[in-house]
């Protein structure tokens, strides 16, 4: 019984659980710089070819994270890591429900999150963004979940945009775009 409750420990404790896991050096003869890269369509693309695997795709999406010193984007699945290519935002909205007095997100990754209405931001180009996993991340919405908005939206009396939930008028101010660093040259 001991050796099995063993078994079932080490079974769920993967490298990235060892504080030390980000700074050690890649496997020999490789590197942490990937050509990977998200592009501002939400695409992942691989050595200039875009990613078409479906199940690649959604691995991708689901281990996006920063890297805990330097706060480059990664990719990580707990085993190993590589830095890869964020060209926008590493998180989209691709879908929405809105209930009652919540919005519920469906980001890129297959995650679930309530909206924070505060956290709405709109570019230049009309595109909404919000701040995402405990306001750790930028996500954009798709156009699809960004038309499912539209119940929600008026203008204020300035003409600015807002959001309207639970009788609350949130403003949605310009977007200010937040990157994390760029690899060293």
């Amino acid at each position: 019984m001991a050796r099995a409750a063993r078994l079932s420990f080490h079974a769920q404790v993967k490298p990235a659980d060892h504080p030390e896991f980000f700074r050690w050096p890649a496997p020999e003869g490789r590197s942490r710089e990937s050509t990977i890269r998200l592009d501002e369509n939400g695409h992942f693309w691989h050595d200039g070819a875009r990613v078409e695997h479906l199940g690649m795709q959604k691995a991708f999406a689901s281990w996006i994270a920063l890297h805990p010193e330097d706060g480059r984007f990664i990719l990580t699945n707990g085993w190993d890591w590589t830095y890869f290519t964020v060209d926008d935002v590493p998180f989209f909205v691709k879908g929405l429900h809105i209930d009652g007095d919540t919005v519920q997100l469906r980001l890129s990754d297959d995650s679930r999150e309530e909206l924070d209405p505060t956290s709405l931001s709109v570019a230049d180009n009309d595109a909404v963004y919000v701040r995402v996993k405990q306001g750790r991340f930028d996500a954009r919405f798709t156009p699809e979940a960004q038309t499912g908005l539209g119940p929600l939206l008026a203008e204020s009396d300035a003409g600015e945009p807002v959001l309207s939930l639970a009788g609350v008028r949130h403003a949605i101010p310009a977007r200010r775009r937040r990157r994390p660093p760029e690899s060293p040259e």
